[in-house]
């Protein structure tokens, strides 16, 4: 028998109902009883999960079309903004974004989760007005189901491990890790450890761009490496795309952090094919294999001293050491969750209504996150922008560094001063200018200037 099959291969096993799926938790068993060469003639497909709070995550929407058309410029949903600078109805709300009224009690992740539930919101909504969206003012109640587009996407999710975090410092601090005790009383960690997705498959084998994935209830896509993904140090993370209409709320939760703010809980499923014994090894990781840093979250700056390294079984047990000291142990991400997101994931690829996906690029595993450069402002100097003008009293100037060539001078021009030739050539001819002065303004580039 081989130890070698494709994805196409599995898909076919699923349309005739003879894939062998099991989850990350029951490949551990599979692997250290067969080993990686005999788990591959058992299994097909491993299912991971993980449900936890992903505070880069957020939601583009489309309102449609406003009767008299308006070009958002500024938009809240239960007045929470959202940014509006992509075209005119179009918006994104990010999970973290407070509400302007309710603090920090309710945020963008809880806008989406109403809008899950199929709640109406209050979209509010401010604009410039121009010729051909004169209105500047909206405020109306709106549903995901009036929306044209409600789609997830999440710069960055799904880290492989995170640290865990305590509290070296005589006060309780306030953090994205939830609340630490003063002087150890405390670690919270977050991931769902061995069911996770990226630690059983570490060097994207199987995970990249287009892999089909569970993401909030429902289908999703992984469209590129995450924001900050750094293989190297076991922080890789995902980007993550997927139809917020068809999503649950099971598996969305807004989420409120005391007094540092709001964020998402997504649950996120990666089936991971299993198509040679280096994968299948891979997927029986378990988490005893799966360390992290301990770091002190008391000292305020970026580079928090690392106080120990612990395994996920340690902080599961309930208790970690660190610095001689006991110190009781809390996930702020559900274990039970992700479980059951493993088991459903497991089912609807066991039934036939889920496939698998082939990535058309794996991520990459030789990129860094580097920390932010921060240097001295020094004065800039404004230099007026160079144009090609040979002849000091020319009329019309173009300055072809702005020049993108669009051609939509030349639809004003009648005698031709901006024109194209048979070949899309971009000509421009100033000694033909009769000086009407109708391309001054129709630039988008403003690369046209006229004489003043």
């Amino acid at each position: 028998m081989k130890n070698q099959k494709t994805i196409q291969e599995i898909n076919e096993k699923i349309e005739n109902g003879s894939v062998r799926v099991v989850t990350a938790s029951e490949m551990i068993d599979i692997v250290a009883e067969l080993g990686a060469d005999g788990a591959v003639h058992e299994v097909d497909v491993v299912t991971t999960g993980t449900f936890g709070a992903m505070c880069s995550s957020g939601m583009w929407m489309n309102f449609g079309h406003a009767e008299p058309p308006i070009k958002m410029s500024k938009v809240w949903l239960n007045d929470v903004e959202a940014y509006g600078g992509v075209a005119a109805v179009d918006a994104y709300l990010g999970a973290t974004q407070l509400s302007e009224t309710r603090g920090m009690e309710y945020g963008g992740g809880h806008v989406i989760e109403d809008l899950i539930r199929r709640k109406s919101v209050h979209l509010r909504a401010e604009a410039y007005g121009t010729d051909c969206y004169p209105r500047k003012e909206l405020s109306i109640d709106i549903n995901i189901d009036e929306m044209n587009q409600a789609t997830m996407s999440n710069p960055r999710n799904c880290y492989e491990r995170y640290v865990a975090a305590v509290n070296s410092s005589d006060k309780t601090i306030y953090t994205y890790m939830g609340k630490l005790l003063p002087e150890l009383g405390n670690a919270t960690y977050s991931g769902a450890g061995d069911i996770a997705p990226i630690p059983n498959d570490p060097t994207f084998r199987t995970i990249g761009i287009g892999t089909r994935i569970f993401l909030g209830g429902a289908v999703g896509y992984i469209t590129a490496s995450g924001t900050q993904h750094s293989p190297g140090t076991g922080f890789s993370t995902l980007m993550l795309q997927g139809d917020v209409k068809n999503m649950s709320p099971e598996f969305i939760r807004g989420a409120t952090f005391t007094r540092y703010g709001t964020s998402l809980y997504v649950g996120v499923g990666v089936p991971i094919p299993v198509l040679n014994s280096e994968i299948a090894k891979s997927t029986g990781i378990s988490n005893e294999q799966i360390q992290t840093n301990v770091l002190d979250y008391g000292v305020p700056s970026r580079g928090r001293p690392t106080l120990t390294k612990v395994n996920y079984e340690e902080l599961k047990s309930g208790a970690i050491e660190v610095n001689g000291v006991e110190v009781k142990t809390a996930p702020i991400s559900s274990f039970g969750v992700a479980s059951k997101i493993t088991k459903l994931l497991a089912q609807q690829i066991k039934s036939g209504e889920f496939l698998l996906s082939e990535a058309v690029q794996l991520l990459p595993t030789d990129t860094a996150c580097n920390p932010m450069v921060q240097r001295e402002l020094t004065a800039v100097t404004t230099l007026a922008p160079a144009t090609d003008q040979s002849v000091d009293d020319q009329f019309v100037r173009i300055n072809k560094d702005l020049c993108v060539e669009c051609g939509l001078c030349v639809s004003f021009c009648e005698p031709d001063v901006f024109a194209f030739d048979n070949d899309w050539t971009f000509t421009f001819r100033p000694e033909l200018c009769v000086e009407c002065e109708l391309c001054g303004d129709v630039c988008p580039q403003k690369a046209i200037s006229l004489r003043s």
